[in-house]
Order: structure tokens, then C-alpha cells, then sequence
């Protein structure tokens, strides 16, 4: 695939691009692709890291450091998210929504002229099943969950920013993993080599997902084909739908861990996971507990639903197909795990 072309503008060095959420395994796969083909990368992130690419820390919900990290570059890609199950809402709040809000202001005034911002499908998923839809319209008020919500508000704060002069285009991969994955792959794991992972309905669900560099692609994709994506939402995701059962037990045996032996019915795991959804909130608040709770509603819906989505358009628009298959993502992660 070529560099960053003309349609993203100059190409070589002389583009800079900010990247925000490096240290999560997309936003790092996202910066190391586009330094591989020759753009200037500034990161932004919470914490200190040795890259070697120019550093930012901070919070992106900070108005001084939004500019600071938005001076000078040519484009933006957002990913910088609050990301977990459970939580309190005035925390998705200040990352997710307020924190964009203060990039897309700090964009605007520094001149930068593309902003792509990473969505989630969740935006649009409202809990029942999705089958070969397309992106559909994001939703804060029905989607599920403070994460999808946040998001959809955060989406429809970016859109609407779109114009000639400032293009924004929303990429939303789908249910992304592959080695150093502590989102979906370290769960399955931990929670297999104890024992403690059920299938929901049997693992039956027909999901997609996409692994972690075709994800990369695509969203580095938007960004060179602004001229075509800006204005729109594109989910993006493997294009290989597989039950749910057999994704999980995939990700087990590259790991070299038992596979879920026992099912539990989806009715019974949304109707659970709702009331452990809120004695986990209740117990984090008092500083009882900081992981993951082990299921919510969200996830049991995701877990016991079909979602997976037409990507003709996607593929159409990006001028993009995905070059790891989920069968060569599985072995990858195998090497990953040295089995």
C-alpha cells in the first residue's frame, strides 16, 4: 500500500499528523504504520513513553494541552478514549465527549485540515441483533452502555464539524484484538485458564471482528482518502462473520488454554449482568474493586447477539481490503503465546 497520497495531501515528511492514544494497542499500530510510511507523528497520551516519534503527555480533555499537541501538524486521528464496562459517567463524559470537544477546537484554530475520528460500532447498536447492516446512525440516547454512549455523543460532536475546510470522517473498527490485546484477547485468557468463561446460547451469535492491522489500515485509509470518507461514518471490521463459540475458542488454543466447557443462557447473563453492572459501580465508588466487572449487560448482549455488517461501502470508499485473515490473525497470535 502507498504512502500518504495526494488526496491526503503532500506526501513524505513534510506531513505531520497527531495521534492520540498511542498507548493503546490500535493507537500504537496506528502511529508505528503512518511513521512507516514517512509522516511526521506527534502522540498524545496520558502517561510518558520512549517513541521515536515526537511526545505529548497529558490529558486531551485539557484545553492547554489539546493546542499544544495540535500546533503545527497537518492532521489529526483521535482514538484517546475511556474505554471499560462499568465506570462512573462523568468519567466517559470528561474523555470521551469533553475531551474531543476540546481537540476538535484546538484542530480548528491550529488549521489542521483532516480529523479522523474512531468510533466504535457500539454507537449504533441498541441491543438487538445486527446482520449485514451498514453503519447506521449513532445514537446517544439508545445506545448501550456509558462507553457507546459517550461515544455517539463524542461522534455526533465530530461530524458535525465537517466541512471543506475542515474534513472529518468517523472510522468505527469493529471489535478489534490481536497479540498484546488486553481488551478481549487477556480476558478470554485469564478467564479461561480459570475456568470462569461461559458460552452465552451456546456461542451461537454470528459476530465479526477485525484484527488489530487491518484495523490500523483502514483508519490510516480514511485519512488518505479524506477527499471521499470526510463527512461519513465507515465501519470497518474483518468482513468474516463466525459464531461468537468458535472466535473464543480460537483465541483459547493460540493461548494454549482450556476452552469454555459449559453455556449459560443469554436471558440469564443480560438479566445478571444488569445487577452486577451496579453492585460493581456501587463497590468501585467506595474503592472496593478497580478491574472489570466479570459481565454486564452490554456485554452479554454482545456476547449472545448477532453483529456483523455489509462492508462493500467501507471497502468502496477506503479503496481498502483487509490483508490478514482471521485464520492467519489466530496463528499470529499463536506465535504470540509461542505455541
Amino acid at each position: 500500500m502507498p504512502g500518504p497520497t495526494a488526496a491526503a495531501g503532500t506526501p513524505g515528511p513534510s506531513r505531520r499528523v497527531l495521534v492520540t492514544g498511542t498507548s493503546g494497542l490500535l493507537g500504537r499500530a496506528v502511529a508505528r504504520l503512518l511513521h512507516a510510511r514517512g509522516w511526521s507523528v506527534r502522540s498524545l497520551q496520558r502517561r510518558a513513553v520512549h517513541d521515536p516519534w515526537e511526545s505529548v503527555q497529558g490529558s486531551v480533555a485539557d484545553p492547554d494541552v489539546a493546542a499544544r499537541a495540535a500546533a503545527g501538524v497537518d492532521a489529526v486521528i483521535h482514538l484517546a478514549a475511556k474505554v471499560s464496562f462499568t465506570g462512573e459517567w462523568a468519567d466517559f463524559v470528561s474523555t470521551n465527549i469533553v475531551g474531543t470537544r476540546q481537540l476538535l477546537a484546538a484542530s480548528r484554530h491550529a488549521g489542521v485540515r483532516d480529523f479522523v475520528f474512531v468510533s466504535s460500532p457500539s454507537v449504533a447498536h441498541f441491543g438487538s441483533s445486527i446482520v449485514g447492516a451498514g453503519a447506521g446512525s449513532a445514537d446517544p440516547e439508545r445506545a448501550r452502555g456509558f462507553y457507546a454512549r459517550s461515544k455517539a455523543a463524542a461522534e455526533d460532536l465530530a461530524l458535525a464539524e465537517d466541512s471543506p475546510e475542515f474534513r472529518v470522517a468517523a472510522i468505527r473498527p469493529h471489535i478489534v484484538w490481536g497479540p498484546g490485546d488486553t481488551q478481549l484477547v487477556e480476558r478470554v485468557v485469564e478467564r479461561a485458564r480459570a475456568g470462569r468463561l461461559p458460552l452465552l446460547d451456546g456461542g451461537r451469535a454470528l459476530i465479526d471482528t477485525t484484527y488489530v492491522d487491518n484495523a490500523a489500515e483502514a483508519i490510516v485509509r480514511g485519512l488518505e482518502r479524506m477527499d471521499h470518507a470526510h463527512g461519513q461514518a465507515l465501519v470497518v471490521t474483518n468482513g468474516e462473520p463466525r459464531p461468537v463459540g468458535e472466535l473464543i475458542a480460537g483465541i483459547c488454543r493460540a493461548a494454549g488454554v482450556p476452552e469454555p466447557a459449559f453455556s449459560v443462557p443469554g436471558w440469564l447473563a443480560r438479566g445478571a449482568g444488569s445487577v452486577i453492572e451496579k453492585a460493581w459501580l456501587a463497590a468501585g465508588t467506595r474503592g472496593w474493586v478497580r478491574d472489570e466487572p466479570p459481565m454486564t449487560r452490554f456485554l452479554a448482549e454482545q456476547l449472545s447477539t448477532a453483529h456483523w455488517f455489509d462492508q462493500r461501502h467501507t471497502r468502496e470508499v477506503l479503496d481498502w481490503t483487509p490483508a490478514i485473515s482471521l485464520d492467519e490473525g489466530l496463528a499470529l497470535l499463536a506465535r504470540h503465546y509461542g505455541n
